[in-house]
């Protein structure tokens, strides 16, 4: 009996924690769920997170500045890419190009009896289409795109993010850099921001924005996969920026940007096939620091002065130390061969010379010789210190203008 009662005491003890409990439970989870329901209907700033959590923030209204991330270096807000897609929208630019070709038809052979007659057909009209992107840089309707966008366009027409269409013209072109600067007769138009391409690193975020097969305003998410990657069919400075934003054709001449919202390159090629396989998520970008320097000297001479000094630099390899009997981890750039009459030429560079320092900085690869050299102004001086059977000379170049395109860079 006393073993019973027991049993029923302990039931009815137990029964009251649940009932409890129970209660707590519902308590608290009224309460988390109105501070949720009124942080959704907060203003939208957001508040620090702790590491690895992600901020909630409102939708910014169009043409309103983007919130602020108080968060961890690195991390990005729920909302954050669409916000950035919703006002970098109003700066991109749809672009529709017309090629018109004319050409005579072969010409058909009529016979009439035993008579033959040659008659030719009137001139025939052909229309080619194409499709890019653009990025307004100034209020009065000065955009940015790729030169192979506009091409030799017959006519341009250029499609704003509120649908009104503008004729285009072609008002400065940098064919090497595949850049072009198309004017349309408008006024107090929004802008896109510039953010600085220096200081990206292998792993940031990417943003692009653009119209791939007339799709206008497509937005892909990726990351910085590499950067100072050449392609020399499209830029002589092999500083172009790798990402695995989804970049197709029609993406051309948009922008890529950071996590800040700013443009950091102009999307211009991506690379679908090498050595028969195919690639994907392989795209490359003009970095803002190249598109920059070439609109500012377009829009004040209308052309674009390129620093060349003539010389075909050589990474030294092991292969190519060995070869050359020289010790194991020496550091410069060789001058494989020099263009005749280029300002190192003058100099008195030779071939075979290792250049191991340019203004005073030591040199291991010659990308960093190319880099040295861009940073100077056509008529300015570089100072290249150089190894020459044994002996270190240095010896002062005047740097030139590129003209063409000749086998050395």
């Amino acid at each position: 009996m006393s073993v019973i009662k027991s049993m029923k005491a302990k039931r009815s003890y137990s029964g009251k924690i649940e009932r409890g409990g129970l209660a707590i439970g519902i308590i608290v989870g009224v309460a988390i769920a109105t501070a949720f329901y009124a942080g959704r209907q907060s203003t939208g700033l957001p508040s620090k997170q702790s590491q690895g959590e992600i901020e909630t923030v409102r939708h910014a209204a169009p043409g309103t500045a983007l919130p602020s991330f108080d968060g961890p270096k690195g991390a990005i807000g729920a909302s954050t890419i669409a916000d950035i897609a919703q006002e970098a929208g109003a700066w991109v630019v749809n672009i529709d190009i017309t090629n018109i070709i004319t050409y005579e038809p072969q010409p058909q052979i009529v016979t009439n009896g035993e008579e033959q007659f040659l008659l030719r057909q009137p001139v025939q009209e052909a229309r080619q289409r194409g499709v890019g992107s653009g990025l307004i840089i100034k209020p009065d309707g000065l955009i940015l795109t790729n030169n192979h966008v506009v091409g030799r366009a017959n006519q341009i027409k250029v499609t704003l993010s509120d649908k009104r269409v503008f004729e285009g013209k072609v008002v400065g072109r940098d064919e090497l850099n595949d850049l072009a600067l198309v004017k349309i007769e408008a006024r107090d138009l929004p802008v896109a921001r510039i953010g600085s391409s220096k200081n990206l690193r292998p792993g940031d975020w990417a943003i692009a924005i653009g119209s791939p097969a007339g799709l206008d305003h497509s937005v892909t998410l990726g990351i910085i996969s590499a950067l100072g990657r050449s392609l020399f069919e499209i830029s002589e400075r092999g500083q172009l920026i790798q990402t695995d934003a989804a970049i197709n054709p029609g993406n051309s001449g948009g922008p890529l940007l950071n996590i800040q919202g700013e443009v950091i390159g102009i999307n211009t090629a991506v690379s679908s096939a090498r050595g028969g396989q195919q690639i994907q998520n392989i795209g490359f970008a003009i970095p803002s620091e190249v598109f920059e320097d070439t609109v500012q000297q377009l829009l004040a001479t209308g052309q674009v002065k390129r620093p060349y000094v003539g010389i075909l630099m050589q990474d030294l390899t092991p292969e190519i130390l060995q070869a050359l009997s020289l010790p194991a981890g020496t550091s410069g750039v060789r001058v494989a061969k020099l263009t005749a009459g280029s300002p190192a030429a003058q100099a008195g560079i030779e071939e075979g010379d290792i250049v191991t320092s340019a203004d005073g900085k030591n040199l291991s690869a010659a990308e960093e010789l190319r880099a040295s050299v861009r940073s100077h102004k056509v008529g300015e001086t570089t100072v290249l210190r150089i190894t020459r059977g044994g002996k270190d000379l240095t010896i002062k170049v005047a740097v030139g203008e590129l003209k063409n395109r000749p086998n050395p860079n």
